[in-house]
């Protein structure tokens, strides 16, 4: 899954650590989301909208092209 969480995140000068604190998850699960490697649960991508104050379809993309 693609997403914009990397340039979101450094618009506002957070390290992977500040936002995985504010997701309550570890860097390591930030990192791996950057890099496409995890894909984060419903719950957390909810989170991440709220927290940037954006629809999920405008951080998080599936890829799926009909």
């Amino acid at each position: 899954m693609k997403n914009r969480l990397k340039v979101l995140r450094a618009e506002k000068d957070w390290t992977q650590a500040d936002l995985a604190d504010a997701l309550d998850v570890s860097r390591q699960t930030i990192n791996a989301i950057e890099k496409g490697k995890f894909d984060p649960s419903l719950p957390l991508a909810f989170k991440a909208a709220r927290l940037f104050n954006l629809p999920i379809e405008k951080i998080f993309d599936d890829e799926y092209e009909a």
